[in-house]
């Protein structure tokens, strides 16, 4: 009687239907590796554990689940933040609003920092990390999505940082927040997909918290409150940057022209579309 051949990391990423990348990020989660394992190591006999495990997993991915959702994490800024069903999976262009926000706050000591919908408290804890000195303030009305913001910045942010920990709020957008309070920087990647939109149905957001991703509406009612709302909330000559679909760019700078702001304009991500749309208060509310 002969004994079953081994099950190795390259038998199982060469019979794999999934694009290489993804299969060998689900691997290394499953083996707790370094992706270069899998070149040192591919062809060492795994355990029979872990090839079920993988095989799991891929199967999950086959049937659309998102690669975030099966590793609970997902790189953004070059952090590795916590993702779970309860929040809206980071995403590399909304690494613009960060960039954007940061070069807001060039030449400002301790600058206040307001997100509004933080999600797993992706852009608070980029600019947290990158500006030491901010004060900065995360909101969201999901309780859950909270919890797995706290965790975040607990785990990625210095907890001696000058600017003090993430001051994180249950609000439904302004609505809880002291009205004492000014910012010189709001920012924010709200609910904008129109109710009816069929991508809503396919691929990863499927998997995603619907509240995070629609606005039940045209999507660009979520937008008018946070741009309706931040004139009186923002220092003098404070900014407000706001995140929003392909064709929404037009739309977004004229409600920021009708709120008075100045200094209106839209910034292009690497696919070369207008992604986020800000302006600048020329005096406190």
């Amino acid at each position: 009687m002969t004994s079953a051949t081994p099950v190795t990391p390259a038998a199982l990423l060469r019979g794999s239907p999934l694009p290489p990348l993804e299969a060998r990020i689900l691997l290394t989660h499953v083996l707790g590796w370094r992706p270069t394992q899998l070149i040192t190591r591919s062809d060492e006999a795994l355990d029979a554990a872990n090839v079920e495990q993988f095989r799991a997993l891929e199967a999950r991915r086959v049937a659309g689940e998102p690669v975030a959702q099966l590793v609970g994490a997902r790189e953004f800024f070059g952090l590795d933040f916590e993702v779970t069903r309860d929040v809206l999976i980071p995403r590399p262009e909304t690494e613009l609003l960060v960039e954007t926000a940061l070069a807001a706050m060039e030449g400002i000591s301790r600058p206040r920092v307001l997100d509004l919908g933080t999600g797993t408290g992706a852009i608070a804890v980029a600019i947290a990390s990158m500006r030491p000195d901010a004060q900065v303030w995360a909101l969201d009305r999901s309780a859950e999505a909270l919890a797995v913001a706290t965790r975040n910045t607990v785990r990625l942010l210095d907890a001696k940082r000058p600017g003090g920990a993430v001051a994180l709020s249950r609000s439904d957008w302004y609505d809880s927040l002291d009205p004492a309070l000014r910012f010189d920087v709001i920012v924010s990647n709200p609910p904008y997909i129109a109710d009816g939109d069929p991508h809503l149905s396919e691929g990863d957001l499927r998997f995603e918290p619907r509240g995070a991703l629609t606005d039940e509406a045209d999507g660009l009612s979520a937008i008018r409150k946070i741009v309706a709302g931040a004139t009186a909330r923002l220092a003098a000559n404070g900014v407000l940057w706001i995140e929003h679909g392909y064709d929404q760019a037009k739309a977004v700078r004229e409600l920021l022209t009708a709120q008075c702001f100045a200094q209106v304009r839209s910034e292009r991500d690497l696919a070369g579309i207008e992604r986020i749309s800000g302006g600048r208060v020329s005096a406190a509310a």
